[in-house]
């Protein structure tokens, strides 16, 4: 219990750090134009994929209880609601921040392990303004644009379900959603998933930072950094919808 509460202390530390360093010049604009295109660019697919089938589902899933009703012709915000707030900003942060949290935490360990870090402290370079504020930036621009992403292709999946297995017009489909969704149903998704982008960039960088071991210990390192991040965003996600249905 000791090294989980030091463990928490020392991230709120580098958090600290790392916002600190990110508001000071000079700003390495290329190497976070390295890390989008490393973080953002190579999970579109992913992302697409993910909330195409994730819309779909959500669509006859919703179709089936709303059917009970009689009001299966609001399958529409029912899909848009569901993906906006909750399944898109969380799916997305579970899938793509797995795999980005355990990339950064494999880049910035095998730097440990080569002592890459060390020759950086050596010349006078701040580790954390180098190595972690990029990452942190990229995750916290590129987690909200695939969010984006995942909301429109799932809204498009549950549109495939309700014009070709429910038989509903698309015109009702989409005026359903454009006369009940709110502003505030989009802010709580892109606001979760900016929360996410840094949890899971600064997960992967804490764990990346303090390895210790080997190639092996790097592997364990890496499952570790994955569980952590799905353990994060999951109570994090609870946190923030209490927070966006209060406000």
């Amino acid at each position: 219990m000791r090294a989980f509460f030091r463990s928490i202390g020392e991230v709120a530390l580098l958090a600290a750090q790392a916002i600190w360093e990110g508001l000071i010049p000079p700003y390495a604009s290329n190497l976070l134009v390295a890390q989008i295109q490393s973080m953002g660019v190579s999970s579109l697919l992913l992302t697409a994929v993910a909330g195409l089938f994730a819309g779909m589902v959500v669509a006859l899933q919703g179709a089936h209880e709303l059917e009970r009703f009689g009001a299966t012709l609001y399958i529409g915000p029912t899909v848009a609601r569901s993906i906006v707030r909750e399944a898109a900003p969380v799916m997305t942060a579970l899938l793509v921040g797995g795999r980005v949290g355990a990339g950064i935490t494999a880049e910035l360990g095998a730097m440990m392990v080569t002592e890459q870090v060390d020759a950086l402290r050596a010349i006078g370079v701040s580790v954390v303004k180098f190595l972690v504020v990029p990452r942190l930036l990229a995750g916290l621009l590129v987690f909200p644009l695939l969010t984006v992403v995942a909301n429109v292709v799932g809204v498009l999946g549950g549109l495939l379900i309700a014009v070709f297995q429910l038989h509903i017009d698309s015109r009702l489909f989409w005026n359903t959603i454009l006369d009940l969704m709110t502003f505030r149903d989009y802010l709580s998704g892109v606001g979760k998933s900016v929360a996410f982008g840094f949890l899971v960039t600064l997960a992967g960088c804490y764990k990346g930072l303090t390895f210790t071991g080997g190639s092996t210990e790097l592997g364990h390192a890496t499952t570790a950094t994955v569980v952590a991040i799905g353990s994060a965003v999951l109570i994090a996600d609870f946190l923030l919808t209490q927070f966006f249905f209060v406000v």
